[in-house]
């Protein structure tokens, strides 16, 4: 049986590693095992942050609302407790947009909410 040379495909996964390594500082950018090491690691970080950096733009929408919902007097559980009485279909990345930027339309959306919580 004739003996199989693996230069070319070796060359090829390690290429392709040191590719995705670009712009790391030290060894992480130039060895093979340094590289694959840090490479893996921030496949992790992203995979991780992937799903922290939904969390973390929920949270600001809430704040943002929040922030607008108290100068109408409301907390945010009340308003979300009257948007829902009201059968308002808008999320919050929405309502955080309205609450920023279309101050006039959001104070509607309290008003409906108000109207809709019980006495």
């Amino acid at each position: 049986m004739p003996r199989i040379k693996r230069g070319v495909t070796t060359r090829t996964k390690h290429k392709r590693l040191l590719d995705q390594a670009k712009g790391y500082r030290g060894r992480r950018k130039n060895t093979i095992r340094v590289a694959r090491q840090a490479v893996e690691k921030a496949g992790q970080y992203a995979y991780r942050d992937r799903k922290v950096k939904k969390r973390n733009f929920r949270a600001l929408w809430i704040q943002r609302i929040n922030a607008a919902v108290r100068e109408e007097g409301l907390t945010y559980s009340q308003f979300m407790h009257g948007v829902k009485l009201a059968g308002i279909e808008l999320d919050r990345k929405v309502m955080a947009d309205l609450a920023m930027n279309e101050g006039a339309a959001f104070g509607a959306i309290i008003k409906q909410a108000k109207q809709a919580l019980p006495a």
